[in-house]
Formats: structure tokens, sequence, C-alpha cells
């Protein structure tokens, strides 16, 4: 009776959770976004289950800022798109390269591209091999040179000050960020990944209990067949890259998770935190404190609240914050998402 009143009570707990998060969302959305020569508003309802906000694959329109242009791959020329906006001022300024989500590919609603056009930075938004749904994408190295090539080219055609560039990404584009930290030639002042995957293996039996599509889109871009292949999957998976620790000293790495993703979203916090530790072990951090430890990480996982006070960022309550030098670790009151204008304005700090 004790365990059949336990489960009754966690259940109600995470329903309520979900509800308080659900009345925070807009019931009724307008959305501008920019192409060649149209302008193109969106109304876009919550109540449409289909729609995942931060992995929104519908067709929208770009305006008239943004110029959609074509980078030709130094892998295998191959050719990929992107939506580019170059600054008008006479100064450089900061350049943001926003990596697109999972399922989407450079043509996909991007919240980031209307702020930085209000604010006059130089963006990119590119294509990466698209959706991860072939083993040419999916954090290949295909993938990740047309990301260094995207940027590459950004800082050829835009007006860019070499010490601010920044990549930023959610979800999939957070994975990419991870994977750009461990791997990018370039010299990047920033990187923030919120509501990151680190581990194609791990994600791989989490999306198949659940039952999502992602199980599958695993098993075709590590060309697995109906069984995983651990081995391709880890090559793809930023917690098991080796990359350039050192010279990413001078760079910011801030990793953002909230605190209810793998319960109403479809990346646990696991996966921040366990790339969090692997970088630091990576270092031969010896000070236990800097780590998340198994005991912090339980507790996060059965209270999903903080573990003390620790402030808010943007209105929502810290859980856990963890740093050492550089790498930032943040684990905050929300769901599978991107708190967009706080994000924007963290990198520009």
């Amino acid at each position: 009776m004790k365990l059949v009143t336990r489960c009754f009570l966690t259940i109600t707990v995470l329903s309520v959770c979900q509800i308080s998060f659900a009345q925070n969302q807009t019931a009724d959305e307008k959305v501008t976004i920019s192409n060649e020569n149209v302008k193109s508003t969106i109304s876009e309802k919550s109540t449409d289950k289909s729609v995942i906000k931060f992995d929104d694959t519908r067709d929208i329109v770009w305006t008239s800022d943004f110029q959609l242009v074509e980078i030709e791959s130094s892998k295998d020329q191959a050719i990929q798109k992107a939506y580019f906006h170059k600054t008008k001022s006479k100064e450089t300024q900061p350049l943001i390269v926003s990596l697109h989500t999972w399922s989407g590919d450079y043509s996909q609603r991007d919240e980031l591209a209307a702020i930085c056009n209000q604010k006059d930075l130089n963006y990119i938004h590119p294509d990466f091999r698209g959706a991860n749904v072939i083993s040419s994408a999916c954090c290949s190295e295909l993938a990740l040179t047309d990301i260094d090539d995207a940027i590459g080219f950004a800082i050829q055609n835009g007006h860019v000050n070499l010490d601010e560039i920044y990549i930023i990404g959610v979800s999939g584009g957070g994975y990419a960020t991870l994977a750009t930290y461990m791997k990018s030639k370039y010299h990047i002042k920033k990187f923030s990944a919120w509501a990151s995957i680190s581990d194609l293996t791990a994600w791989y039996q989490e999306s198949t209990i659940r039952g999502n599509k992602y199980a599958k889109n695993i098993l075709d871009c590590t060309n697995s067949g109906l069984e995983l292949k651990e081995e391709n999957a880890r090559k793809k998976s930023p917690l098991f890259m080796s990359g350039p620790i050192k010279s990413r000293e001078n760079a910011e790495l801030h990793i953002f998770a909230g605190i209810y993703d793998g319960i109403q979203g479809s990346v646990p916090i696991t996966h921040s935190i366990n790339f969090y530790n692997k970088l630091l072990t990576d270092l031969s951090v010896k000070d236990k404190s800097k780590y998340v430890s198994d005991s912090e990480k339980l507790q996060l996982l059965e209270s999903r609240r903080p573990l003390t006070e620790l402030g808010t960022i943007a209105g929502r309550k810290i859980c856990l914050k963890k740093e050492y030098g550089s790498i930032k670790l943040t684990i905050f009151e929300g769901n599978h998402e991107m708190l967009t204008d706080f994000a924007l304005n963290e990198l520009l700090e």
C-alpha cells in the first residue's frame, strides 16, 4: 500500500510541474522571420502537439534582411546552404553562429535571427548535412567541417570582429555545439549549449524506451541497421570525442539544461552533467567539489528542485551551478528549451 501511495504522489507532482510549465507557454504566438523578398507571419498554436518547439521543422519564410547563400564544402565540395546576415555597421561586429536542431536544417525557424538582426550583428544559420537521419549528418566529420566552412564564409563575407565569434544551439543544435567545441579549428570566444545530447548510445536507449522517432534516427545516422552499432554511435558522441582541450583555455563553454527535461522533454539532464564532468576529467581536475557528484546527480533526478539557494536566470530558479575555469554548467527550472533572450545577452556579455 505504501508503494502505491508513493507512486501516486510522484505522478501527481510531475503532473503539477507539467501543468505549471504549460501555463507559462504563450497560447498563440506571432512570429516574423526573414527571406529574400518576402515577409511572413506565422501563427503558432501551443495546442498543436505535432510541433516540438525546439525541433520545429515546419516551412517558414525568411525576410530580405537575410541572404540565402551557398557554401562549398572544403571536404567533399558538396554545397551547403545557409541564411546569412551581414552587419551594416562600419565597425566590426560579433558573429553569431546558430546551429539548427536535430530534425531541422538551415531553413528552419530560429528565434535568434530576428534578435541578431535587431542588434545588427553578423549572423549565420548554416546547413551541416541537414536532419540527423543520414550518416553524413549527425556530427560526422563532414558535418563538423561544414560548420567550420560556414564560419569561414561569414568571416570572409561579413564584417566580423575575430575576437567575438560565438556558437550557440539548442537540442540537436546543442549537440552540434558540444561537438564543435571539441573539433572546430577556429578561435571561438564562447559556446552556448542548451538541452544538449552528448551520448548517442545512451540517447538511443532512452529514446527506445520513450518510443519516439529519435531511436530510429540514431540507427540511420550511425549506419546501424536494426541494432545499434555502438562504436559508430560513440564516434558521433561529444562525450567520447577527444579534442583540443588546451587550445580552448581562453574559450568559454556554457552548458544549460532544464531540470524537467527527460520527463517533459526528450533529453535527460545527465547528458549535460556527464559532458561537463568529462571535460574536467580530460583536464585532470583533482578538486572533487568542481565535479557534479553522483549524490548531487541523484538528488536532482529524484527531487527535480534546487539543491540550495542559487538565484535565478531569466526568472527561473537555478537548481545546480558548477564551474571550473571557463567551463560552466547550469541546471535551471525548465524543460527542453533555450531561454533565447537570456542566451544571446549572456553570450554577448
